[in-house]
């Protein structure tokens, strides 16, 4: 994640204790502020059921109207909030499928909680009426992240349910009311870039106080619509919109939180503005970058996914390839395995990474951002992250470095 809030505004934000080792940003009692990025626990994304109850064309996962035949049960889903306990995992996103449509749901969170893991629910938000909102509160969950893709229509055929957008804003009011912390989850495409300003208005309207946008990963059922991913252009172009929305929301005492998801080339870029606007802020900022470490410590290390089927993989859009399974070893022991060859390169980025990526001269700060991309893209988890939209001359590739590239065998055609 890149916080723009953060880095480009320069406010406090929850999470920074995680996210950039920074204390008094939302660590609870007893929480350990990490003193290195590489030293973080995952936080772990479990799909806790197939079952949804919309039809959302880019589920990174397939999900549909009925479970997996093979879904864990409540005893062996208690086991293994016990072993992500033991790991030391400081949270656990609950999501799907609609995970609120797993009915012992509350008794998995209750269980989590009980163990001093953080839950947090991942939901379309359409399930959410004033008594579920008040099951959330009443069970501790720390906060709700709520999927929207667009206003009205738009967002609705995203979700392929008429009426989606109404319940899920429904949804989110009922949260606000019981007390429950929200923010919204928002997947950038061809199809809604151009209604980021109603996004943002939207945003304030309805004081939603944290919302992520998403860049876009074409796997699972998303992998129909490749198309629909953005350009490198239309990337920048998306970026500026939030960089400059999320400055004026600073500027009129706005605390709105907002951040970009699964492109930590934001981060640089964020950088490389900012070296132009205020070059002390700049430097503050490659510092916190470099910190975190952007893709170097985030799948494989500060991220994980447990399917509903119970298998294990790097993050929860690398379906395709999986590390272990709960049932049959314990999560630490699966996520801390470098016999497995894809986790051990994710663990030690700077020694496998390929291609642009790897002469990169902003990799500190990147880490060569989302590797299951390549590997979806270019079928290496190894290869350039085809969503970089820096240029050669941005990134410090210059001829010398095409060269030693081409010498190597280590050039990947990137898209536009």
């Amino acid at each position: 994640m890149i916080n723009i809030s953060k880095l480009y505004c320069d406010q406090v934000t929850p999470g920074d204790w995680l996210r950039y080792g920074k204390t008094g940003s939302g660590e609870r009692e007893g929480e350990v502020v990490p003193k290195k990025a590489s030293e973080r626990r995952p936080i772990v994304v479990w799909n806790i059921t197939r079952a949804c109850n919309l039809k959302c064309v880019h589920c990174y996962n397939d999900s549909g109207a009925s479970k997996a035949n093979d879904e864990v049960s409540t005893d062996e889903a208690k086991t293994v909030l016990d072993s992500l306990e033991e790991f030391g995992v400081p949270s656990v996103l609950f999501s799907g499928g609609e995970p609120l449509m797993r009915p012992d749901l509350f008794e998995l969170i209750e269980y989590a909680v009980g163990r001093g893991l953080r839950a947090v629910i991942s939901t379309n938000g359409t399930l959410i009426t004033a008594e579920m909102a008040k099951q959330i509160k009443k069970h501790g969950v720390s906060y709700v992240g709520i999927s929207l893709d667009g206003i009205g229509e738009i967002n609705d055929k995203f979700r392929g349910v008429a009426g989606a957008f109404d319940r899920a804003v429904q949804g989110i009011k009922n949260c606000q009311d019981a007390g429950v912390r929200i923010g919204l989850r928002l997947t950038l495409t061809k199809k809604n870039v151009q209604d980021l300003e109603s996004l943002f208005g939207f945003f304030e309207t309805e004081n939603i106080e944290r919302a992520c946008f998403y860049h876009f990963v074409p796997s699972g059922r998303g992998g129909t619509m490749a198309t629909e991913d953005l350009t490198h252009a239309q990337s920048r172009d998306a970026v500026d919109t939030i960089l400059a929305k999320t400055r004026q929301y600073k500027q009129a005492g706005k605390t709105t939180d907002i951040l970009t998801v699964d492109n930590h080339v934001d981060g640089v870029y964020l950088y490389l503005k900012l070296k132009q606007e205020d070059p002390a802020r700049a430097e503050e900022v490659w510092k916190l970058l470099t910190w975190n470490g952007g893709g170097m410590y985030s799948s494989g290390v500060g991220i994980g996914c447990i399917d509903f089927h119970g298998k294990v993989h790097p993050d929860q859009f690398w379906w395709h390839y999986d590390l272990g399974d709960v049932r049959k070893r314990p999560f630490g022991q699966i996520w801390t395995d470098t016999s497995d060859p894809v986790l051990r390169g994710l663990k030690d980025r700077r020694n496998y990474v390929k291609g642009r990526c790897r002469l990169c001269k902003f990799f500190d700060g990147c880490g060569g951002s989302l590797r299951v991309r390549a590997d979806l893209h270019f079928g290496d988890p190894w290869a350039p992250d085809p969503g970089c939209y820096l240029s050669d001359a941005e990134i410090g590739l210059d001829e010398q470095k095409q060269a030693e590239l081409e010498s190597s065998g280590e050039v990947f055609k990137m898209p536009d």
